[in-house]
C-alpha cells in the first residue's frame, strides 16, 4: 500500500544538505543554501503579478472532485494522449509542474506504473493535500524558478497553471531548462480572452490563450510544438452562457454537479475523446492543449 502519511515540507529533499536527492533512475541535484533561497525569493516576486493566489477553499474543492468531475477526467485523458503521441517511455522521469492537489499525478501513476513521478506546487496547503493523496514526492516551490538542475526530466506536464502569471514565458523557459534533450512538455491553459469571467478571478487567473499564441510562447522558450488542439469544444456555448449571461456564483465553477448537468457533460467529453483519438482537432474550445519537444541539439550548437 502507498504511504499516505502527510510528509513534512522538504522531506523528498532530506539529502539536500549533501548536495543531491535520489530520484528513481536519475540523480537530481537540489539547489540549496544561498542559491536556492534566491531562486525562491525571485519566484515570489514574479508570482506577485497574478491577480491573486488560489485559495485553500478552491484547492479543497478541487481535491474533492478531481477523481469524478468530467472536466478533470477529460483533461487528464488529453494529457495522456499527448504523452503517448510523443512516445513517453515506461520508466520516464516526469514532473507535474504546479501539481495542485495531485489529481493528475494519481492518474499518471495508474497509466505509467513504472515511471518516476514527482510534483512541485507553490501552495503549501495544496502540497499537503497532494502528499496525502498520492505516493509521489511533492516539493513546495514555484514553476517560475524550478529547484531542479538542467536536463532533469523526460517530460513535464503543466495544466492550468501558467495563466496565473504576469509573464508566462518565464515558466516555459524553466521547463525548457529542466527538460532533457528530446524531452517533452505538455501544457494546458484556458482558451480565448473573451471567455474571461468570475471563474478566472476565483482561481487566480490572469490570461486566456489562443492556440497560436501558446505555441509561440513555447517556441520562444526553445521548444518545438509537435501537437496542439483546442478542446472542451462541445460545451463552449453553454460555458459562455453560464459565465457571461447568468449571475456569478461565489467562487469558481469547480465542484460536483447534479446528474442532469454531469450526464450530458460526460457524454460531450466522450464524443470529443473519440474525435481526438481518431486524430481530429477542434477549431476552438474552452481549453487549449499543446505538446512541445526540446530539440536534441540546441540552436546555438547547430
Amino acid at each position: 500500500m502507498p504511504d499516505k502519511r502527510l510528509r513534512v515540507p522538504g522531506e523528498w529533499n532530506a539529502s539536500q544538505r549533501h548536495g543531491h536527492a535520489g530520484f528513481g533512475r536519475a540523480e537530481i541535484a537540489i539547489g540549496g543554501g544561498r542559491i536556492g533561497s534566491a531562486r525562491i525569493d525571485n519566484s515570489a516576486t514574479l508570482w506577485s503579478g497574478a491577480l491573486r493566489m488560489v485559495t485553500p477553499e478552491e484547492h479543497r474543492r478541487m481535491a474533492d472532485c478531481e477523481d469524478t468531475l468530467w472536466h478533470y477526467a477529460a483533461l487528464h485523458g488529453n494529457v495522456r494522449r499527448a504523452l503517448l503521441r510523443c512516445g513517453l517511455p515506461a520508466d520516464a522521469v516526469v514532473l507535474d509542474a504546479g501539481c495542485g492537489t495531485g489529481g493528475l499525478l494519481r492518474r499518471l501513476r495508474h497509466w505509467w506504473p513504472q515511471a518516476h513521478l514527482a510534483g512541485v506546487e507553490f501552495s503549501a496547503f495544496a502540497v499537503g493535500l497532494a502528499r496525502v493523496r498520492t505516493d509521489c514526492p511533492v516539493d513546495e516551490g514555484s514553476v517560475l524558478a524550478l529547484m531542479y538542475p538542467d536536463a532533469s526530466f523526460d517530460a513535464i506536464t503543466c495544466v492550468d497553471v501558467v495563466y496565473q502569471f504576469q509573464d508566462p514565458a518565464v515558466a516555459y523557459r524553466e521547463f525548457a531548462r529542466c527538460l532533457r534533450p528530446g524531452g517533452v512538455v505538455v501544457v494546458n491553459e484556458p482558451a480565448h480572452r473573451w471567455l474571461f469571467s468570475y471563474h478566472d478571478v476565483s482561481v487566480g487567473g490572469r490570461h486566456r490563450f489562443g492556440r497560436r499564441q501558446l505555441m509561440g510562447l513555447l517556441r520562444a522558450a526553445g521548444l518545438e510544438p509537435v501537437y496542439s488542439t483546442y478542446w472542451n469544444f462541445l460545451p463552449l456555448p453553454l460555458v459562455w452562457a453560464r459565465r457571461k449571461l447568468l449571475p456569478a456564483p461565489k467562487g469558481s465553477d469547480v465542484g460536483e454537479y447534479p446528474w442532469w448537468v454531469a450526464g450530458p457533460m460526460r457524454a460531450m467529453m466522450a464524443l470529443e475523446r473519440v474525435w481526438l483519438d481518431l486524430g481530429g482537432r477542434f477549431p476552438c474550445g474552452v481549453s487549449v492543449l499543446v505538446a512541445a519537444r526540446k530539440p536534441l541539439v540546441s540552436p546555438a550548437a547547430r
